[in-house]
């Protein structure tokens, strides 16, 4: 139980720090900064929860891990569930807070505003294939650095680092072109609270994130030296 609730709280507090600095100081950090604040929680989570549950917050790196041996296959619809709850969660406690501004619809302009999306809802009007590919690559970077610096023949103790560098810039490319999501239980919380346009498109930012996590295991047990059957 102690590993499912450590992926709802990280999950939440990834998407409340990562979106939060969107919402709240996007303007004044841009993108460059939106990044590293998703980077910076994941690489300081890793050493807080990492021990606990491995730190996946992410259904995309669960994905990715079970496939490739990292853990059992009965733990991977308790991360996703306690992940998308976290989701979920961290945009609420945003939402809470804009609730107290007192400025009338700030919160859909804001889950509108932080929403992934292609094409008209692009941040610069990428069309649905360049969305697509944009994630599956970028949510692969991520799986396979996470793979790759928590194996056994890797430093020990240092993996929070790599992978939260991947977020980052990984972040950096995908928010021109999708506003970034490369997990699915970050895309679904703003996309409830905006609604219309956002839940509509927000297959792609569940397929292609765990179609990156796939290609990831798969081509890490071929560069390991594994069989990927």
């Amino acid at each position: 139980m102690n590993k499912y609730l450590a992926e709802f709280l990280g999950t939440l507090l990834l998407v409340f720090i990562g979106l939060g600095s969107a919402i709240f100081d996007g303007k004044a950090i841009g993108a460059l900064g939106i990044s590293l604040a998703f980077g910076l929680t994941l690489l300081a989570l890793a050493y807080a929860i990492g021990p606990i549950s491995g730190c996946h917050i992410n259904p995309a790196v669960t994905l990715g891990a079970v496939l490739a041996g990292r853990m059992r296959g009965s733990d991977v619809v308790p991360y996703w569930i306690a992940q998308v709850l976290g989701g979920i969660c961290g945009f609420g406690f945003l939402a809470w807070i804009m609730m107290g501004s007192g400025v009338p619809g700030l919160v859909h302009t804001s889950a509108v505003a932080t929403a992934n999306g292609f094409g008209d809802h692009s941040p610069s009007g990428y069309a649905m294939g360049a969305a697509f590919l944009t994630e599956l690559i970028a949510t692969f970077v991520l799986v396979i650095t996470v793979l790759g610096s928590t194996a056994m023949a890797a430093p020990a103790g240092f993996a929070g680092i790599p992978i939260g560098m991947a977020l980052a810039i990984t972040n950096m490319v995908a928010i021109p072109i999708t506003n970034a999501s490369i997990n699915p239980a970050r895309s679904i919380g703003p996309a409830i609270y905006a609604g219309d346009w956002a839940l509509s498109q927000l297959w792609l930012f569940i397929i292609a994130p765990l179609a990156g996590g796939v290609l990831a295991a798969f081509v890490y047990k071929i560069i390991e030296g594994r069989s990927t059957a």
